[in-house]
């Protein structure tokens, strides 16, 4: 096989030079090797079983299943190459293609492990970090066309992208809109005529703009487009479309595609764009499990205008496990660097002291720390939501349909706005060494960075959930019952308003999480009371929400908040761990539950809902846990179960050999292959002896 899936511009020196110098020489299944005596220390410090935590974590099956595709990857030769960091745009993109390939034609030797979709994207993304070029066939195309596709037309392309005898991606955003679904601009005109959809991309803003493996990779595409029949629009419809030859893989006629160059990240993704110019598919190529077009071109809505943005939603929800995924790979890689990296004298002729036992450091990494458990447990309880909605869709009970898209909205939001802040206090935690691709944190960030914006960019997607917040506001006025996430906002929560209160106790989470939701009623409340004064005010319910949308922002921020600090809550309550883990978790969640209530100590002071002297001794409690998490930190970051190869980074690195490895990972850059480069000749020595003559 490795033969027949060779190195092309990819330099074979330059790869056997990176693997004769072992960079990636620690995993957890690798032969023992010696490891960095401070790192050892707080490993044997540590007072919790590690292996307790990983299986909690991933489950003990999914652990043992998760180290063996891990090990089927990272074991095979021919998935060895250099580090992106030092290849160009083309290389990355065929090394990542040759990857993805090769994993598809190995998948059949591993079918043991490989049982569903999320097997599939599990060792993808070993293969291939991110594996951009293929998870939009699996995670958005064969998503879409099973949703929200008939039976035959499931069988028509669905089995066929899975296969890999087709490639698919998902065309929605647009050069000139992304968000703003209704927006969209390119065009379906159904012709009875023919029974054909003619698709046209009319304006230069119509181009589709960003769907990644569209540029070079994918045949086919779901493609979001205004549905006219009859001399009517009935709005966005999806739509199968086959962009290139399965013979030759050229572009067929009527459709213009191609990559729209480098990015900040991604670079083995051809995010690309398309352009279609009077394109003709078959009627049967609209997706029509909920929506109809018949031959004569009648057409048939669906029950729920929102059941074709299903697609998206699953995505959203992916986000915020993809949110919960990336700070735990950060703060794996700052806490293990905090343990070896040793800085400053306190005093002098005193040992230069572990970064890791700062108060200051630890300030900005445990909450960090903190955080991504709380969305590792946020992710599990949003995809059981999902999971259950869509078996009530399923069963034509469309009753949570909007609770679950103002849920995804906010929580994608909000865990991809503090990932991608958290990233960089994270780098940054590393001091120099954090700049360099060595790290892993650029692309670690470049990467995860645009999921603050693809899927909904998080502002609007804030306020679409903030809307909903508000109807629900309404509707408890009018004494509906409101579905579970938002049932609070039906109580009456001023019970636990401060008025002066005295001796309540500050450090019981189930009592500060009734903080929480007193705050997000109270921000909820406002922000609709404020539209409700726009509206009273003369403005129409678009200009009064817009009036209003800070606030509708800060609400939706509030019940998200509120959501995650519950659950982390609650979610502890149900495990089974011993009581030494349980300890440690705790500690976990309070600081989570401290420092949120800390950094936005001015929603609770605001509305008494907390004193000032209140709000101190809660921000002092968060500061006193810091120690005590100490013991355990580099033991927590170890549960998450990331090999070297996964992280990527010369400072994560699991035996902590950081300074042998930064010089040989240096040593191996291209620049390096000789002592002195070829462009000096050209350049730097006609420069440097243009006036020897004269001396």
């Amino acid at each position: 096989m490795s033969s027949q899936h060779s190195y092309t511009n990819v330099d074979k020196r330059l790869v056997k030079s990176y693997f004769d110098s072992k960079i990636y020489i620690m995993t957890e299944t690798a032969e023992i090797m010696k490891v960095n005596p401070d790192i050892q220390k707080e490993r044997d410090a540590a007072t919790i079983d590690m292996e307790e935590l990983a299986v909690i974590i991933y489950g003990k099956e999914q652990l043992s299943k998760k180290r063996k595709l891990e090990d089927a990857v990272f074991n095979d030769p021919d998935y060895k190459c250099v580090p992106s960091a030092f290849l160009s745009r083309e290389e990355e993109y065929e090394e990542g293609l040759r990857k993805s390939s090769l994993a598809v034609l190995k998948q059949s030797k591993l079918s043991d492990l490989i049982e569903d979709h999320k097997d599939i994207m599990a060792y993808n993304s070993n293969v291939s970090s991110i594996n951009v070029l293929f998870d939009l066939n699996y995670g958005m195309f064969a998503t879409t066309v099973l949703g929200q596709g008939t039976t035959e037309q499931q069988a028509k392309w669905l089995i066929p992208s899975l296969s890999h005898e087709i490639i698919g991606t998902y065309a929605q955003t647009e050069m000139g809109h992304g968000t703003f679904l209704r927006g969209l601009e390119t065009t379906a005109h159904y012709d009875p005529n023919t029974q054909e959809f003619i698709l046209n991309s009319p304006t230069i803003s119509s181009i589709k703009w960003w769907p990644g493996a569209l540029g070079k990779t994918s045949t086919h595409a779901v493609v979001l487009a205004q549905l006219y029949t009859l001399g009517k629009c009935h709005g966005i419809h999806p739509f199968v479309v086959q962009l290139r030859s399965l013979d030759d893989h050229k572009p067929l006629r009527g459709i213009t595609v191609g990559d729209i160059g480098p990015k900040m990240g991604f670079g083995p993704n051809d995010n690309g764009y398309l352009k279609l110019h009077k394109h003709r598919i078959p009627r049967t190529n609209m997706l029509m499990k909920y929506s109809q077009v018949s031959p004569d071109g009648t057409y048939t809505k669906p029950p729920r205008s929102t059941l074709t943005y299903g697609t998206m939603t699953f995505v959203r929800v992916l986000i915020v496990h993809g949110s919960a995924i990336a700070l735990a790979k950060a703060s794996t890689i700052a806490i293990r660097y905090s343990a070896v990296r040793r800085q400053s004298e306190l005093r002098p002729g005193e040992p230069e002291p572990q970064i890791l036992s700062y108060p200051t450091q630890q300030h900005k990494l445990f909450p960090l720390l903190a955080t991504a458990y709380a969305f590792h447990f946020v992710q599990l309880a949003m995809m059981k939501i999902y999971t259950d909605v869509n078996d009530q869709i399923n069963n034509s009970n469309f009753s949570r349909i909007q609770e679950l898209h103002a849920l995804s909205s906010g929580l994608k939001a909000f865990t991809s706005w503090v990932t991608n802040a958290g990233l960089e206090v994270c780098r940054m935690s590393c001091g120099g060494h954090g700049y360099s691709q060595a790290s892993g944190f650029p692309r670690l960030y470049a990467d995860f960075t645009p999921s603050c914006t693809y899927e909904g960019e998080n502002t609007v997607l804030m306020l679409q959930s903030a809307r909903y917040l508000v109807k629900c506001v309404r509707d408890a006025r009018s004494g509906k019952t409101l579905p579970g996430t938002v049932s609070y906002l039906s109580e009456d929560v001023s019970a636990v308003h401060s008025g002066g209160s005295s001796g309540r106790d500050l450090s019981n989470l189930d009592f500060l999480i009734s903080l929480y939701k007193q705050r997000a009623s109270n921000q909820v409340h406002f922000a609709s009371d404020k539209v409700d004064r726009g509206i009273s005010a003369g403005m129409d319910l678009v200009g009064a929400l817009n009036s209003a949308s800070v606030h509708l922002v800060s609400a939706a921020k509030a019940h998200s908040h509120y959501f995650i600090a519950k659950t982390f809550v609650e979610s502890l309550k149900l495990l089974k761990a011993s009581s030494e883990l349980q300890n440690v978790l705790h500690q976990l969640a309070s600081v989570y539950v401290f420092e949120g209530i800390a950094q936005s100590s001015g929603d609770f002071i605001e509305d008494y809902i907390l004193s000032g002297s209140e709000a101190k001794t809660i921000r002092q409690l968060a500061v006193d846990l810091l120690p005590l998490i100490r013991v355990n930190a580099v033991s927590l970051v170890d549960a998450f179960s990331f090999r070297d190869e996964v992280l990527q980074s010369v400072l994560g690195r699991y035996d902590g050999n950081v300074y042998e490895n930064l010089f040989k990972w240096a040593q191996n850059s291209p620049l390096n292959k000789t002592d002195v480069h070829p462009s000096y000749h050209k350049y730097l020595g006609p420069l440097l002896k243009r006036n020897q003559s004269k001396l």
